[in-house]
């Protein structure tokens, strides 16, 4: 029996349990948007530029756990996609990106949007820097074989990106449908890496006769699903926990051991933690530039003299960028299982630090307070400690936040606290600038029940507003707070503290600030915008959005004071050596 590869798609990603694609149509992909128009289990989420999809597909994925599926156009559609695509892949997020591409008999004749300057047939390499593979499907029947290795191939090991090009003739060319029963007999959960009890009991051991050691943890942890794993083998052995930027909540904020961010963000008492640990346990964890203070070892972490343990589902990122003692490849849902029972077997009683715990508290308690003059100011333009103190105040624990880049993602990161794992998604290793309100698209349409709030500078914002039409037209309930300074605010209070100027970085019309009305932009999609003119507003206004739970824009006026950075970033060497100056305000 055959059908055609549009439907046989269509039947595959039904069974393998898909339930949403995001897109955009093209002459390339639309006989398989004809097949998927009769689908009754697949929901397409329809928008109005390519990175818009990406950016959703990823925040959906970093929801359910599972690959998301993108639709692209072949050449300028493909293009459009690439950077939130390679955002996921940095940020090792599993996704399958399916593009159209021209007809196998045109290849190298460059009929209409083929890109084919040095090699013919060749759109797919565009991808190949940062996507786990890509494929183009040549022949019809190689199609159920591809589109099953791409989803074991993004969903196992480190998860991230593939991409499978498909020349347009392939989707409407018939297959023996006995090609995609086979595949469908394949399974569909690939069991990874553990580690044995005796390694188990070397790290175990290393870390007990440790006069002061510290866990530093990254995304990987709730890529593995494994932060109950962690706070379990936290509260056995008493050991304090160190978080990257992507690592943030993988243990709650409000956990007693719990140190914070490290890094240029991170302030000079967690940095100082892991300074001066003797052994540090490094969970699914790159060791990225900002969390390490760019490896200078004088402000975060120092390898020599500390010990590294070092566990990650990647075998590259072992001593990537810092020697390692105990190097291990093992996914962290496993190894903190074993690690949690030879624990318990070596240590029957949890191992308690209770100084260390009240030297936390004492200086979370003074960090607050150095805030709270901040967090409780009536000004306006708000302070940004107001805005991320009303937004906490009024979220349910297990709301999604998704941040952008600039005062947002860090001063999230140094000062907002969370408390489920999961629930904040970070463009962490692209730090992609517009990847924030899309991303919340993504979250809500994978947990519908849950609120989702976007926090996007009108910078980021800007990038794509048209994620406001997909929200307007799927009733995507998610709320988009843009925090306005008129500017590229945290590149403006560098440029001004190094250079003395805030050329091209300050928004301005005729000399004088600029911003477009985003609320009046949000209406005129068909969404509730609202403007706030005064700090005393603000609150209220996300207390209604959160109870409307439909898609909201509020866009804040604030202050553009730069983040507090205790540790250290190489950049601040190249543009004044010898100075520590970091940022200043623009205001």
């Amino acid at each position: 029996m055959k059908d055609l590869v549009s439907n046989q798609l269509v039947k595959y990603l039904e069974d393998r349990g898909v339930e949403h694609v995001f897109g955009l149509c093209g002459h390339t992909v639309i006989a398989f948007l004809a097949a998927m128009s009769k689908s009754k289990k697949i929901k397409f989420v329809n928008v109005r530029h390519e990175q818009i999809a990406a950016h959703a597909a990823d925040g959906y994925a970093r929801i359910t756990g599972k690959a998301s599926v993108v639709l692209s156009h072949l050449g300028p559609g493909l293009t459009n996609a690439a950077t939130g695509v390679a955002n996921a892949a940095l940020d090792s997020i599993p996704m399958v990106v399916i593009a159209g591409d021209v007809p196998t008999h045109y290849f190298g004749k460059h009929p209409h949007q083929e890109v084919n300057m040095h090699a013919d047939g060749s759109q797919w390499e565009i991808y190949r820097p940062f996507v786990k593979r890509a494929w183009r499907v040549d022949r019809p029947d190689l199609f159920p074989e591809i589109i099953e290795k791409a989803f074991a191939l993004a969903e196992s090991g480190r998860p991230g990106p593939v991409l499978v090009d498909v020349p347009m003739d392939i989707f409407s060319q018939e297959v023996d449908v006995a090609l995609f029963e086979r595949v469908r007999h394949n399974a569909k959960t690939i069991y990874k890496p553990s580690l044995d009890d005796e390694l188990a009991a070397r790290i175990v051991k290393t870390l007990a006769d440790a006069k002061n050691p510290v866990i530093h943890v990254g995304g990987g942890i709730v890529l593995a699903d494994s932060a109950k794993e962690l706070k379990e083998f936290v509260d056995h052995m008493g050991i304090p926990v160190s978080h990257s930027l992507m690592g943030k909540g993988a243990l709650p904020d409000n956990h007693p051991l719990t140190l914070g961010m490290t890094g240029f963000w991170g302030t000079k008492f967690i940095n100082d933690q892991c300074k001066k640990a003797d052994c540090i346990l490094g969970l699914g964890t790159s060791f990225k530039e900002a969390d390490c203070s760019s490896w200078y070892p004088e402000y975060t972490f120092s390898f020599p003299p500390t010990k590294l343990i070092h566990i990650d589902i990647d075998p590259s990122e072992i001593g990537r960028n810092y020697p390692v003692e105990i190097g291990v490849v093992a996914d962290l849902k496993q190894a903190l299982t074993v690690l949690n029972r030879v624990a318990k077997k070596l240590f029957p009683e949890p191992r308690q630090n209770k100084a260390l715990e009240q030297e936390i508290a004492a200086y979370k308690k003074e960090f607050k307070a150095a805030n709270r003059e901040l967090e409780e100011s009536n000004a306006f333009p708000m302070t940004p400690q107001r805005i991320l103190a009303d937004v906490r105040a009024v979220l349910p624990q297990d709301a999604i936040i998704t941040t952008d880049v600039g005062w947002n993602k860090n001063g999230v990161g140094q000062q907002f606290p969370v408390y489920e794992p999961g629930s904040i998604l970070t463009p962490g290793g692209l730090a992609t600038m517009g990847f924030g309100s899309p991303a919340a698209l993504g979250a809500k349409v994978a947990a519908p029940d849950k609120v989702v709030v976007s926090l996007i500078g009108d910078g980021g914002f800007g990038q794509n507003p048209a994620v406001l039409a997909t929200a307007a037209i799927e009733n995507i309930g998610a709320i988009f707070i843009i925090f306005n300074n008129n500017a590229f605010g945290t590149i403006a209070g560098l440029e001004k503290a190094h250079y003395n100027t805030t050329f091209a970085t300050i928004f301005e019309r005729c000399g004088e600030p600029y911003s477009p009305d985003y609320a009046a932009i949000a209406k005129a999609y068909g969404v509730e915008g609202i403007r706030i003119e005064k700090a005393e507003e603000f609150k209220p206004a996300l207390e209604k959005a959160v109870k409307d739970n439909k898609p909201c824009v509020i866009d804040v006026r604030m202050q553009n004071n730069p983040v507090p950075t205790a540790g250290h970033w190489n950049i601040m060497d190249i543009y004044s050596p010898g100075k520590k100056v970091h940022h200043v305000s623009t205001n």
